[in-house]
């Protein structure tokens, strides 16, 4: 990864492409099935599906940049190739560091109006989870927030309904854990964590989709 990032191009990468397919990406892979099959099997109800990134950026949106990414990542969700608005639990890992959480991104403004919205009338529903949440020193909650407040829920809420979209997220610089095991080990129950997060989110989808 740290060649591709200072040697993006086709002439460095072919001779390198069975290096990368064997120790980068079926390794991520298979991390992924481990991951997915104990969501699937907690989220017995949801109709996940396992997502591995390529390594090709689409060539239409290369902006300067060459045709690789640097970093490779994995996503456990539901949807096709919508994923756009739904809660996604992933795993990512670059030359300096790896992440694994869960992100609520790219929804729709009424989408996230209507969280809001929801944070306003039943705040008991997520404050029950956010006093769970900070209790623990895994994860942070990262996204982009508004400037300007959006209303006033009380200070334990609010964080949360200022945000543009929602990332809760672990970030670590990369360490020998990524030889071993014990990563699978460490990823599954960390994301285990973050279900009520995520059935959280997820009825709140279903219930916008059925409003229409």
């Amino acid at each position: 990864m740290w060649g591709i990032r200072f040697n993006n191009d086709r002439e460095w990468f072919t001779p390198r492409k069975e290096i990368y397919q064997q120790h980068l990406l079926q390794p991520t892979r298979q991390l992924g099935e481990q991951v997915y099959d104990a969501l699937a099997a907690e989220l017995q109800d949801e109709p996940l599906m396992l997502k591995v990134s390529r390594i090709y950026r689409d060539a239409r949106r290369l902006y300067g940049r060459g045709p690789y990414k640097d970093h490779l990542w994995f996503c456990v969700r539901t949807g096709d190739e919508d994923w756009t608005g739904r809660p996604t639990f992933y795993f990512e890992i670059a030359p300096e560091y790896y992440s694994y959480g869960m992100g609520f991104w790219a929804a729709e403004r009424e989408l996230m109006d209507r969280y809001r919205r929801d944070i306003a009338e039943h705040p008991e529903k997520l404050a029950a989870l956010v006093e769970k949440f900070n209790r623990q020193t895994t994860f942070v909650l990262g996204g982009p927030s508004y400037a300007k407040p959006k209303g006033d829920v009380g200070p334990l809420l609010q964080p949360w309904y200022q945000k543009k979209s929602i990332n809760l997220e672990h970030t670590t610089p990369l360490d020998e854990k990524i030889y071993s095991p014990a990563l699978a080990d460490e990823i599954i129950a960390g994301l285990k964590e973050l279900v009520p997060f995520y059935r959280y989110f997820a009825a709140l989808c279903a219930q916008a989709y059925r409003e229409g």
